[in-house]
């Protein structure tokens, strides 16, 4: 995850021209390869945020999403919701479930 990863990496890494590849990962997922790996990227991130106290900063790193603004916007366009905001609410939630 952490590793900088283009479409053409993924292509060269599958055997098939850029083009090709683009056009059947849309077809088999519905999304652009990009879209997929940010969203996956974004899934890691919020277990990371669920799981541990990490810093942001860390939580780019380990994922992929880049720099402390990256993670917030990319956060942000996909939950809804800031990264300190979200581990927030998850914490509150994992101790009402706790309590009842």
């Amino acid at each position: 995850m952490a590793a900088t990863i283009t479409v053409d990496d993924l292509a060269a890494r599958v055997h098939m021209a850029r083009r090709t590849f683009v056009r059947r990962f849309r077809n088999e997922t519905g999304t652009s390869p990009m879209a997929w790996l940010t969203d996956a990227r974004i899934d890691r991130a919020r277990e990371l945020l669920e799981a541990t106290t990490e810093p942001i900063e860390r939580i780019g790193r380990l994922t992929g999403l880049g720099n402390p603004t990256s993670v917030r916007a990319a956060f942000h366009r996909r939950v809804g919701t800031s990264p300190q905001e979200y581990r927030a609410l998850f914490r509150q939630k994992a101790r009402a479930d706790v309590t009842a």
